[in-house]
């Protein structure tokens, strides 16, 4: 008899286990069903300046997003936004489901541009609340990096083009020790920089806006990350590296003016690493 109860159970146990497995795949399954939409619909959003939709094509933020496999209800940080171009699609993608941080310059920086910048940053959040009214806002450096943020808190970091101005104001090293800090074991941190040529010195490069890719791997690896996947969806072979004005003399800057504006806007923006990492 109680053989014949274990053969019975078998089976229903069986059934169960397989259901509960296809449940949880069906609904990882309309979870990352749902990420295309929710980009869209924030890449589409009128609340987006013309200008900066207008570099869509350069920036490739669906793929870039999807790439780091960004989806509904995570708690996402954003490192230094400058003016806010990728806040224009995290904040609305993630108002119903999840939460962007923002951490910022802080309107206390000592420095008057770096104090402007913020204070502008703000001003554009506070002016649309309907999309904007949810994102939390946090000073990046302030006698310690990201210390209003608690550890472990973030499923994703993400810094565009930012880790060549670390490497030549300082702070590098504590900067990714301190995403680390955040993210949770297993989250995800996103990079976007200026790509050097391999053999370029780290300073020399930096000064002109590009860091070589092995070494800003080999950093982020020292500081508690691996490296998951490389990607060229920001990749442009077009990019000599070799200009006046380094990455500012390309659009959108053009610092050089008119000087060989017809050749930067050939050119385009610059060629970028974009690299995946997983907290250990």
């Amino acid at each position: 008899m109680k053989n014949n109860t274990k053969t019975t159970m078998l089976p229903s146990l069986l059934a169960i286990i397989f259901s509960f497995l296809s449940l949880n795949a069906n609904a990882v399954s309309s979870s990352e069903a749902a990420v295309g939409p929710m980009i869209d619909n924030a890449i589409a959003g009128d609340h987006r300046s013309p200008n900066n939709k207008a570099r869509d094509s350069q920036r490739h933020p669906k793929e870039t997003l999807m790439f780091f496999g960004i989806k509904p209800g995570m708690n996402v940080l954003e490192i230094l936004p400058g003016g806010g171009w990728y806040t224009e699609i995290l904040a609305p993608a993630l108002k119903d489901q999840g939460q962007l941080t923002v951490a910022s310059f802080g309107a206390n920086n000592p420095s008057d541009y770096m104090r402007n910048v913020h204070n502008k940053y703000i001003a554009k959040l506070k002016a649309d609340p309907d999309v904007y009214g949810k994102v939390n806002a946090e000073v990046f450096e302030d006698e310690g990096y990201l210390t209003e943020v608690a550890s472990g808190s973030q499923d994703m970091v993400l810094t565009f083009r930012n880790s060549h101005n670390w490497i030549r104001y300082g702070g590098i090293e504590q900067a990714y020790k301190s995403f680390n800090r955040v993210l949770k074991k297993g989250g995800v941190l996103g990079v976007v920089q200026h790509r050097a040529a391999p053999a370029a010195d780290v300073e020399t490069a930096a000064e002109q806006g590009y860091v070589p890719e092995a070494y800003l791997i080999r950093l982020a690896e020292s500081m508690g990350f691996r490296l998951m996947a490389q990607s060229e969806i920001n990749a442009n072979a077009k990019d000599t590296k070799d200009h006046s004005k380094g990455v500012w003399s390309l659009p959108p800057s053009f610092r050089e003016k008119d000087n060989n504006r017809e050749k930067y806007t050939a050119i385009g923006e610059t060629d970028r690493m974009t690299l995946r990492f997983v907290k250990l």
